[in-house]
Parts: C-alpha cells; sequence; structure tokens
C-alpha cells in the first residue's frame, strides 16, 4: 500500500526540504520504493537530490497543467536512490495558470493516481506558503508531517497551518490527517528550545516524533553537493538522526497495519 506525505509548513527555513530529501533517501536506503516529489518553485528539493532543476526537459509544472502524463517527467536519482518529479521556476506559473482549470486542487492527486502504486512511498516537498501549490499537496497526501523549528514564531505559524488542513479536510481531501511534528535544527542548550518542545509535547503528544533532528554543519552542507546526507557523511549526527526518523516512521506504521 502506497502512503503519500506532504511535508509542509507556511514558514520557510524550517528544514522541510532537508527533511523531505533525507527522510526518502533513508527510507531508500532501507530498500522502500520512493517517490519524491518537488512541489516548490525554488526547485531546492531537485537540487538538493543531484538533479539540475534547469536541465529537465520538463517538471511538475507540466504535469499539473495537463500537458505531460507524470511517467514521462519522472527523473531517478542515483545518488539518492529515489524517483523525483522535479520542480523549478517553471511552477510560478502554476500558480496563475491553475486558477482558471477546472478541479484545479485535485491536479496532482489525478496525475499520482495513475503510478502511485509503482512506489511504497511519496512525499511531497511544499513551498512556504498556503497557496494553489500546496493546496494540491495536501489534496493529493493521506497525511502531512510538519518539520518545525522549536522557536516562538513557529508556534503561531503551526496553528495557522493545523487550521489550513482542517479546511482541506472538510472541503476536500477527508482522510487527510497530521502525521507527525518533527523537532529541526534542535539546540538543547537553548532554554527557549526546551520550552517549545515542552509544549508541543504536551498540546501534541504522541504525534511529535521522537526522533529530533539537531543542528548539524554536516546536514546544512550536503545539500550543495547534490547528495543526501547519508551519502555526504553517513556518520554524522544529522545523517544518524534520519536515519532513526525513517526508523520510527516503519514503527508507526507496522503499529497501525
Amino acid at each position: 500500500m502506497t502512503r503519500i506525505f506532504a511535508i509542509a509548513n507556511q514558514k520557510g527555513g524550517v528544514g522541510k526540504t532537508t527533511t523531505s530529501i533525507n527522510l526518502a533517501a533513508s527510507l531508500a536506503a532501507t530498500r522502500r520504493r520512493v517517490l519524491m516529489v518537488d512541489m516548490d518553485p525554488q526547485g531546492n528539493a531537485t537540487m538538493g537530490s543531484g538533479v539540475e532543476k534547469d536541465g529537465v526537459a520538463a517538471s511538475t509544472y507540466e504535469v499539473l497543467m495537463g500537458d505531460k502524463d507524470i511517467a514521462e517527467v519522472l527523473v531517478r536519482s542515483e545518488e539518492c536512490g529515489y524517483d523525483i518529479l522535479p520542480g523549478n521556476s517553471d511552477l510560478t506559473g502554476a500558480e496563475v495558470g491553475l486558477l482558471e482549470e477546472l478541479a484545479r486542487e485535485v491536479r496532482l492527486r489525478k496525475a499520482l493516481d495513475s503510478i502511485k502504486d509503482r512506489y511504497e512511498y511519496i512525499f511531497i516537498d511544499c513551498p512556504p506558503s498556503l497557496n494553489m501549490l500546496t493546496i494540491n499537496a495536501l489534496v493529493a497526501a493521506d497525511a502531512v508531517i510538519i518539520p518545525m523549528q522549536c522557536e516562538y514564531f513557529a508556534l503561531e505559524g503551526l496553528t495557522a497551518l493545523v487550521g489550513t488542513i482542517e479546511k482541506i479536510r472538510k472541503f476536500l481531501n477527508p482522510h487527510l490527517r497530521i502525521e507527525g511534528l518533527l523537532r529541526t535544527m534542535y539546540d538543547p542548550r537553548n532554554n527557549l528550545a526546551t520550552e517549545v518542545s515542552a509544549q508541543l509535547l504536551d498540546h501534541f503528544g504522541d504525534k511529535v516524533y521522537r526522533t529530533i533532528i539537531p543542528r548539524n554543519i554536516r546536514l546544512a552542507e550536503a545539500p550543495s553537493h547534490g547528495l543526501p546526507i547519508i551519502r555526504y557523511d553517513k556518520t554524522s549526527r544529522g545523517a544518524l538522526a534520519y536515519l532513526a526518523l525513517a526508523g520510527e516512521m516503519l514503527n508507526r506504521a507496522d503499529r497501525a497495519a
């Protein structure tokens, strides 16, 4: 059974794309069949997967607009061990283009329906804003993974995102749920981070992953080399954290089965 996750946060700079790449690569390393979908016009998930975003023949944009079949656009990332539906700046055009299209919110879901049986896990890297691209991702997903830093403003952004997820569930995707909240760029020496972490656990309980992603220089360097952290420095704290997160996800899935 295919599981589709949107990795989303309306706040930028929280480790969303880093999580998309490294969680997908960690699961691929366990011989799971994985697809990454880059829905961000910045194309960072594409570049971080070792694929030149401006060198691809087509991108997620053509799929959303109905100009290309999704199977034609998929690219293999040998470095990461998964397939990717690449994204680039063309996606900015989808914002305007989709406004005039019928069933614009379900374009990605319809596209994924035709190929999802090939994969066990599909991760959708969302842009850091609530727009038609993010809505398409949330409508296509079974669940949402929310990476967030443990800081004051992150809690405000989280409230807005949870509200958005509730609206999508009510009107467009009744099966959508929050899979988990992931604490990223965590520094245990920071008192505020510790306080916010405690608030998250109080409010969301088991929805908060036990795995915490630390601040890690090697983790920050890896995308510039087009490599996941497990290929760039598999002994780093960042690599060990994402492998632990993949294990935690698999254990959750086993318990739910």
